[in-house]
């Protein structure tokens, strides 16, 4: 067990590279595969330490990284290896997880330390922590005692700087302008020490503009290299800040 977690010296990108495998698709109708990401031609490299995805909502940005991360082995409501902080026996919804079933994956080497956030399940994750440590007699992390933002860059900082690979969904959805700064910051730092790889799906410009990462942009024609002042995002923001009023007056009437 102390071979298999120790630190692993070469840099990040570990997960080198997906791919569908069309004949493990029972059901082509069938959520995930229908969504027309996913062809049977399908596939994504990694050639970087930190790939962010964007695009509009229902894309499958999010069904994508929920794949990734159950083929690192993490829970794909969120966690990290070993943890399962949602009970999913009485679940209704279909989440991407499934998709996991269909993908092969390239690793060197296989990293599976790390973290897989989701912003919609970080108050479940939060409260497994706590009851965790608790059932072992230790005091727990007690995120939620924080503001929303606050509470996720503290777990920010305490969970994403070891080795491991990094999956983030919508980190920002709780981060003023200011604080996704300080997460900008902590990216840096992760990137700085070479053995985190990061996935992330962000709506925020500012994360967008990570220097040297691969930013890609999912539509349902597939995943495309993108810059910055290319996605809708912020060519909305732009038109936003040269004049508020306006864009918001235009926006209400249409």
């Amino acid at each position: 067990m102390a071979r298999r977690s120790r630190t692993i010296n070469l840099p990040a990108p570990y997960l080198k590279r997906i791919w569908l495998e069309p004949s493990r698709v029972t059901d082509r109708e069938a959520y995930p595969f229908c969504l027309p990401l996913l062809r049977d031609d399908f596939e994504l490299s990694f050639d970087r330490a930190i790939t962010i995805i964007v695009g509009e909502n229902g894309t499958g940005k999010s069904t994508l990284l929920e794949g990734i991360a159950v083929l690192a082995g993490y829970d794909e409501a969120g966690g990290g290896k070993g943890y399962m902080p949602v009970d999913h026996s009485q679940a209704t919804e279909v989440m991407g997880g499934r998709l996991s079933n269909a993908l092969r994956a390239s690793w060197l080497p296989k990293i599976t330390n790390g973290w897989f956030f989701r912003a919609e399940s970080f108050f479940s994750v939060a409260r497994y922590l706590d009851l965790a440590a608790r059932e072992v007699g230790q005091r727990g992390p007690d995120f939620l005692s924080h503001s929303h933002g606050e509470g996720f860059l503290r777990f920010f900082e305490e969970r994403c700087q070891r080795q491991g690979i990094f999956i983030f969904d919508e980190p920002e959805s709780a981060l003023s302008p200011s604080r996704q700064m300080e997460f900008l910051k902590l990216m840096r730092r992760m990137d700085s020490i070479g053995h985190c790889q990061i996935i992330m799906a962000t709506h925020s410009p500012m994360l967008m503009a990570y220097p040297n990462a691969r930013l890609l942009r999912l539509t349902k024609y597939g995943l495309e290299p993108v810059t910055v002042k290319e996605t809708d995002h912020y060519k909305v923001m732009r038109e936003f800040c040269d004049d508020p009023a306006g864009f918001v007056e235009a926006a209400i009437a249409e």
